[in-house]
């Protein structure tokens, strides 16, 4: 019997430290020596495998370059392995995750970013725990073919849909939340899979495809009483602007001033796309609603219905390289792509 073939991708982040027991620094661990370090990996059925980024990423230096390689890693390596964790600091791990749902099209296998709060080498840390549950989901077989089939975030017992997800708690273990949508397995004495909330693949088998042109030139605006007329404009003049994304109040709502109107209606004249998301940690925006967002629909501006404000971006990112119409690109924004927006 053949074991399902794991590949982990170190890029950085707190799990793959350690700390010296002598002067108490952290330093990089070196994933070559894996099964020594936690010799509970050998108790899986699975074959892991490791590469490393030549030097590890701080999760807030993360960006649209990084996230092409580790797609490309992925792409060279697709038909070798049956699975891919990637070790990722915790910061910007729902950007990157949200992300390469985008980037990596008609996914047929699992892609599971994990990290920790604590390094690998303390007493109390919560990277073995993660590291461990995330090759065992992403190594998760039916019938010899892989259950998970999309982009997930694992942390603190607790598997994900990656761009549903959003990092809520820097102290506390339990880091991360999917508040519009549930989780898709939970880690206890078992490993249970809901399987209904799972991204269905479509039953015409269709290439992978890897997109790595990403539009990085966009603008995200959080609305907050007394927000400056000058600094706005500012932000809407800036050369070279692409997108903007506006986190609204509520359930899309926003400030009906004079200036900020004329000033969503001059960017949309340019061909600007802006996208309504809501501020709040869940819910969704419901453009027309109240009578203040029915001034943004007639503008014209995008719903990002219940999108994270990290799914908005990373979607954003994806689609203005297509080179699609106004018309097109509103239609396929508000439109479920990877799961990442409630239809």
């Amino acid at each position: 019997m053949t074991h399902p073939k794991i590949l982990l991708i170190y890029t950085g982040g707190t799990i793959g430290m350690i700390k010296d027991a002598e002067t108490g620094a952290l330093r990089a661990f070196d994933f070559d020596n894996l099964l020594l370090r936690i010799p509970e990996l050998k108790l899986l059925e699975c074959d892991i495998e490791t590469i490393s980024f030549k030097e590890p990423i701080d999760s807030s230096n993360m960006n649209p370059k990084f996230w092409v390689e580790i797609a490309e890693v992925i792409e060279n390596n697709y038909t070798k392995f049956d699975g891919f964790v990637i070790l990722h600091g915790s910061d910007t791990m729902s950007y990157t995750a949200s992300a390469l749902s985008f980037m990596l099209e008609n996914l047929a296998k699992p892609v599971i970013l994990t990290g920790s709060q604590l390094p690998i080498g303390d007493l109390r840390t919560d990277a073995k725990e993660n590291l461990i549950t995330s090759i065992q989901v992403a190594a998760l077989q039916h019938k010899n073919k892989p259950v998970i089939k999309e982009v997930g975030l694992y942390f603190e017992y607790k598997l994900y849909r990656g761009n549903r997800t959003t990092k809520i708690n820097a102290e506390h273990f339990e880091a991360f939340a999917s508040l519009n949508y549930p989780e898709l397995a939970e880690s206890g004495v078992h490993l249970k899979v809901n399987k209904e909330y799972l991204l269905k693949k479509p039953k015409v088998n269709k290439d992978f495809i890897v997109h790595k042109d990403l539009e990085s030139n966009i603008a995200l605006i959080k609305l907050f009483p007394g927000i400056s007329q000058t600094i706005l404009q500012s932000m809407f003049n800036a050369p070279g602007l692409k997108g903007v994304i506006i986190e609204t109040y509520g359930a899309g709502n926003c400030t009906t001033e004079t200036w900020f109107l004329e000033l969503l209606i001059k960017a949309a004249r340019q061909k600007i796309p802006m996208i309504n998301i809501t501020q709040c940690s869940g819910g969704s925006v419901s453009m027309g609603q109240y009578e203040t967002s029915q001034k943004l629909k007639k503008i014209g501006i995008i719903s990002g219905k219940d999108l994270t404000t990290e799914a908005a971006l990373s979607k954003l990112m994806y689609l203005l390289p297509k080179g699609l119409s106004p018309k097109k690109l509103k239609n396929a924004f508000e439109k479920n792509l990877r799961g990442e927006m409630t239809s």
